[in-house]
Order: C-alpha cells, then structure tokens, then sequence
C-alpha cells in the first residue's frame, strides 16, 4: 500500500516533518517494499491554501494514508474527502513512522490536530499591534 509522509528531506532516514501544509518534502512509500519517491511541496511556502494544495498533491500520487505530526482543518477534510486516512501525531525518521504504521501503533485521526495556519510562524504575535518603547 502506498502511504504519504510529511518529510523535511527526501530520503527514509529524514525525520517526519510536524506540520503538513508547510513540509518541505512528501515521502510516498510502498509499505510492502519500502521503495519510496521525494515529493517536493510546491505550497510550503504559499501565502495561503497551503494545507489544501498540499492534501491535493498526495491524494493525486494515490496514496491511501497519509503520516504527519500535525494537520489543519483544510488539509483534513481535503484528504477526507479524497478518502485518505490521516495519522497524526508522528515523529522520528521515515522508516521509523512506516514500522509505526506498520505494526499499528499509529492512531488514525479523526479530525484536524492544529488550527488554520498552525505551520506559518510568525502569525498572531502582535505585529503591528501598538509601540515598541
């Protein structure tokens, strides 16, 4: 079965990235063989939609589930609606997540794990909010 991995390099040892929308990398792996394939996230750095373009891109590389540490309302319910399974809360290498997943030990998700915007930094931090004296 293929799978999708929010990754922040494009090999098995990178570590899962924590944020989806905003990952550098996708990781699709055949579960049954371990061959994988480096998707570049051409949204990480949108100024919006991200979560949803980058849902967009896994659900096309037909994947069934996808891996992350966190995911935003869009993101979800994009892949939802794909029929993807979602599994948050993953951290380590690649191959440490797929042998998670693997063995069941990862909890399939059933809704959104952060807010809107959760991976931007930067926002709400009181940018323009008053004087600095």
């Amino acid at each position: 079965m293929k799978i999708g991995i929010s990754s922040t390099g494009k090999d098995l040892n990178a570590q899962v990235d924590p944020r989806f929308g905003r990952c550098q990398y996708f990781l699709i792996v055949d579960t049954d063989t371990m061959n994988f394939e480096s998707i570049s996230n051409e949204s990480a750095m949108a100024s919006g939609g991200a979560g949803i373009q980058a849902a967009q891109t896994v659900a096309k590389a037909g994947i069934k589930a996808v891996i992350t540490g966190n995911i935003g309302p869009n993101a979800f319910q994009t892949l939802s609606a794909a029929a993807v399974k979602v599994f948050t809360g993953a951290s380590g290498t690649i191959k440490e997540a797929v042998e998670k997943y693997k063995k069941g030990e990862l909890k399939e998700t059933e809704a959104a794990s952060v807010s809107s915007h959760f991976g931007m930094g930067g926002m709400d931090r009181g940018f323009g909010r008053g004087r600095n004296l």
